[in-house]
Parts: structure tokens; sequence; C-alpha cells
């Protein structure tokens, strides 16, 4: 598949105001939460529950894509309409775990990596014939006393490298997971240098194997403290640490960043805290509402909101630029000579208004 193909994919992935959704629990993973509701684990069941969630009303409107199990991108839902057309029908895209999990890193104590490269070019192949359009692959890293080691991250990085261009070769977009792991006692200080080392190796190996960057997504880890920290950090700091983190890290040319962002102690990390999106949205409300005005606020997040509205429908990848471009034309302007058309034009479309002005 041409890498222009693989970015248009990997950027609906990251659609804004849509979610990927995770169902791709192992068969051992989905028993042990069927069990707690006292579910018998069969295929069936395991059909009916995934038939269930992708027919829910205006999933499309809420999931770009979903990541399936094996078992799952093969079966169909209640109607004969296999879950790869229906998810399809939805606009959302399909996806496919394809690790095979982690196992024991030997000669390196507590730590892990990922498996599942054997056999992957033929199975990717095949999930492409499936309808796959993306894929997932996660490593973890765990951090503690004399780990992460370089070997640790190295192997990992490699790996991740491997599936990627794997999957690009068959047509499907990776998303790129290297899990810096929360557990432990270890500061913010600390994930913030480890996730910051682990992610440059997997560039430089992301690199090494010509993955095209543009027809990837990265899902990374927050920088949080440890869950057994006795300093936790505050959602800002976890935010800002975060964002700088992959400012430092992340090259420009990745079509995307996805994943949770939850932060287990001091509250939750959304992505109003992570951006400047919204202090950016506070100066046009206010830039179009006018700051000296009791109601200006009110008015510049009326006209705001439905410009956002109206042109996120009609260009959903491009809706802030025209909206900056507005705000570039109300500052050279003026707002004030604007305020005189605006009022030119409803005298000229309603005459009849001046006259019962100057009666």
């Amino acid at each position: 598949m041409a890498s222009n193909d693989l970015n248009a994919i990997a950027k609906a992935m990251v659609t804004p105001g849509r979610g990927i959704l995770a169902a791709d629990e192992s068969t051992g993973t989905i028993g042990r939460r069927f069990d707690s509701i006292n579910v018998e684990n069969v295929e069936e069941n395991r059909r009916a529950y995934r038939d269930m969630l992708f027919t829910s009303k205006g999933i499309g409107d809420w999931c770009s894509g979903v990541i399936l199990y094996d078992e799952t991108l093969r079966q169909k839902s209640a109607d004969g309409t296999s879950f790869v057309d229906l998810l399809n029908k939805n606009g959302v895209l399909p996806g496919i775990k394809v690790d095979a999990g982690t196992k024991a890193l030997p000669f390196c104590p507590n730590e892990l990596v990922t498996e599942g490269l054997d056999g992957l070019q033929k199975r990717c192949a095949e999930y492409a014939k499936l309808g796959a359009k993306f894929a997932k692959w996660r490593a973890v890293i765990d951090i503690g006393a004399d780990i992460p080691s370089t070997t640790c991250i190295a192997a990992n990085a490699h790996a991740l490298a491997r599936y990627a261009a794997i999957c690009q070769e068959a047509g499907i977009v990776p998303i790129v997971e290297p899990e810096v792991l929360m557990d432990g006692d270890h500061t913010i200080e600390r994930c913030e240098q480890v996730t910051e080392w682990t992610l440059n190796a997997v560039f430089e190996a992301l690199y090494m194997n010509r993955v095209s960057l543009e027809g990837s997504v990265l899902k990374p880890s927050m920088v949080i403290s440890g869950k057994k920290c006795p300093q936790q950090a505050s959602v800002q700091e976890v935010a800002e640490r975060t964002v700088r983190t992959l400012k430092r890290t992340v090259p420009a040319a990745v079509a995307g960043i996805a994943g949770g962002l939850t932060a287990q102690t001091a509250g939750f990390a959304s992505l109003d805290v992570l951006d400047f999106h919204r202090s950016a949205e506070v100066m046009l409300v206010l830039v179009i509402g006018g700051s000296g005005r009791l109601y200006g606020g009110i008015v510049g997040a009326i006209v705001f909101r439905l410009a956002q509205d109206f042109l996120s429908s009609l260009t959903p990848e491009y809706w802030q630029f025209w909206i900056g471009l507005g705000l570039v034309v109300l500052v050279m302007v003026g707002r004030d000579r604007l305020d005189r058309i605006g009022r030119d034009l409803v005298l000229r479309l309603m005459p009849h208004r001046a006259t019962e002005g100057g009666a």
C-alpha cells in the first residue's frame, strides 16, 4: 500500500472527538470478566458480547477504530454481516492485535520483551485480506532498582520497529505502543527520564527499519509518579512533563498520538490539560466577543462554537486553520471596523430599522 494511503488511514484513526475502542481481550482475559457476571466463556457468548458493542447506536460518532482479537476479526453479527463489514458501514476502522504477549528477557531479571514476530509477515497479509486497517503491538518497560536496562529498551524498540515495518508492508497502519509502567515507587522525574529514553530508542529503531512515520500512530504512556511513590504529582505536572517529553522525542511526521490518559491518584488528565487548545479557545472567544463588554464573552463563545461546529463538519482536519485565519482577519481589520460593516449591512438589508431608530 502506498504511504499516502497509510497516512490517510492513520489520520482517520486520530480524528478529533473520536477514540479507538479496545475489544481485543484474549479468551482468558474475557473469561475472567465473564466469570464476574456468571457468563460462560464460550465462542457464542464472546461473539454476542462483541456484537452488542459493535451494533451500539452511533458508534461511528465516537469511535474511529476498534482493535479486534484474531477470533473476533473472523466473526459475524447476528444478521450474518461480518464484524469487519459492520464496522466499515458505520465508519469505524477495524484493527487487530498482533503481538503474542510478553516473555521474560534472558539475562535481564524482572524485565520483559514482547514476542510475536515469528510468522507475523504471513499473519499480517492474512489480516489485511480479512479487512484489518491497523494493528497494535504493546511493549512494556518497567521501572525499578537498576531497571530498565539498555538491553531491555533496545530489544523492545527493535521488536516494535520490526512489527511496524511488517505491518506497513502489508498495508496496515501500526500503533506503536511502548508503555512505561506506572507500577513501583519511582518519582515522576525518574518516569520522565525513562520515557524520554524509551521514545528516543523507539524512533531510532523505526528509522533504522525504514518505517514511514506518516503511516503510523504512537500510543505512549503518561509521565507519572509510580503508584507506590509517596509523593504523587499533580495533574498539571503530569500534563506538563508528558507534553514536554513528547515534544522532545516525537517527530512531527508522526500521524497522531493515541492512548488512555489517566492519573491514578491525582485525577483525570484530559486533553484539555495536555494541550493549548483550551487557552487558545478562550483567547478567540474574547477577541470575537470583546473583553470590554459584559456580554462579550457570551457572544464570543456562541459565535466561536457555531463556527467550530460548521467548519469541523466541512473540513474536519482544517477547521482550526480557518478559525485561525478568521482571527488574523479580525486582528488586521479591527473589531470596530467589522462592527461598522455589520451595522451597515443590517441597515441596508433592513432599512425600516433605520427609520424606526430615527423616529
